[in-house]
């Protein structure tokens, strides 16, 4: 299995060892375009893998800080408490870069920068960018391919 992220489309599509389609996702990308640097609050390009998948077990709409659940469930007045934060919710994806001195190692590292594909809010609009780095997904979208996913899945983000 593969998964490619088409930041044009604002699509997800996974790919089964057939190299057929398998399932096909909106996402939303950074509102900020593609970059690969530290800071730059861009989706970052390239070849990637799933170096770790976080949340499994958890309630949907589970809201976590730091990869961590935080015992919050999202909902309309937890956000008006909290009306900056960049919400997280029910899994994580965590990408780790394929290609030293592009997407790894040093100042453009994905991992570093803590790139994931995750869920968010309902009201989060897809298929159009919006994020601050990451590949945001609807909730059950996400929980249909982390069930479908594996560690070590090759995750290709192209412009």
């Amino acid at each position: 299995m593969r998964i490619i992220v088409s930041i044009p489309s604002q699509e997800l599509y996974l790919y089964g060892d057939d190299n057929r389609v398998i399932s096909r996702y909106r996402i939303s990308s950074a509102g900020k375009g593609v970059g690969q640097e530290n800071g730059s609050f861009c989706t970052p390009l390239g070849k990637h893998i799933i170096r770790a998948k976080i949340g499994a077990g958890q309630p949907i709409n589970t809201v976590f800080v730091r990869r961590r659940p935080t015992g919050e469930t999202y909902s309309p007045e937890l956000s008006a408490r909290y009306p900056g934060r960049d919400w997280i919710l029910t899994r994580i994806l965590w990408l780790s870069g394929c290609e030293p001195g592009f997407n790894r190692l040093g100042s453009v590292d994905t991992m570093r920068r803590y790139i994931y594909i995750h869920g968010s809010p309902d009201t989060v609009e897809m298929g159009k960018p919006g994020s601050i780095g990451c590949i945001r997904m609807s909730n059950g979208d996400l929980l249909d391919l982390f069930g479908l996913v594996n560690t070590g899945t090759e995750v290709y983000i192209e412009n």
